[in-house]
């Protein structure tokens, strides 16, 4: 049986090129409310009314991915991905 090499090419998402306008854009991610159910173990609904992600430690940690207002994980915030076009 013969041995493969596979190579995985990763897409850098922080640059596109917009094919309508061939302009280059620029795409950012930014986590906004928390819709974590605090009140999920006692079969109700209710959010903690964390409005915006905020990191509670540097890139690279596992507090980067704690929020520092609510304490959960940046998974509960909802993700918006904001596009702009970048003019020379």
């Amino acid at each position: 049986m013969k041995k493969r090499q596979v190579v995985y090419l990763k897409h850098n998402d922080e640059f596109l090129v917009n094919s309508t306008t061939s302009a280059p854009t620029v795409q950012m991610v930014r986590y906004t409310e928390c819709q974590k159910n605090q009140a999920a173990n006692v079969g109700g609904y209710a959010v903690d009314g964390c409005r915006e992600f905020m990191a509670s430690g540097e890139d690279g940690t596992h507090g980067a991915l704690t929020c520092a207002a609510c304490g959960c994980h940046r998974n509960f915030h909802h993700r918006e991905i904001v596009m702009e076009v970048v003019n020379d």
